[in-house]
């Protein structure tokens, strides 16, 4: 499973694209991103909500509780994914082959 911030951390640098709650959409490279989800973007194109407007802007910050939805590359999806089965599989073979994971071991009472 992909967690959502995560994902985005992983974009960072890649174009995106992000439609905001009152339809506006931002096409841009992600620069920067924060736990709420606030974003930086540069070489922005902002489209109007009708879509017959367009406007070119250097860098835009967008706040994350105005944004609708956000689209990623599908290769950086792919790449996560990859990444934390990995990271998984390195995980599970780390325990000792003697003790299953979540296994507490001998207890003692009364020492």
């Amino acid at each position: 499973m992909v967690l959502p911030l995560s994902l985005l951390k992983a974009a960072q640098g890649q174009p995106v694209l992000v439609e905001l709650k009152s339809g506006d959409t931002y096409n841009g490279h992600l620069v920067n991103i924060d736990s709420w989800m606030n974003l930086n973007l540069r070489d922005v194109v902002w489209t109007s909500r009708e879509g017959d407007r367009f406007w070119k802007i250097a860098e835009i910050y967008v706040r994350g509780n105005t944004v609708k939805y956000l689209r990623v590359p599908e290769e950086i999806v792919d790449i996560l994914a990859d990444q934390q089965q990995q990271s998984h599989a390195t995980d599970k073979s780390s325990f000792p082959k003697n003790r299953r994971p979540g296994s507490r071991g001998k207890r003692r009472w009364g020492s």
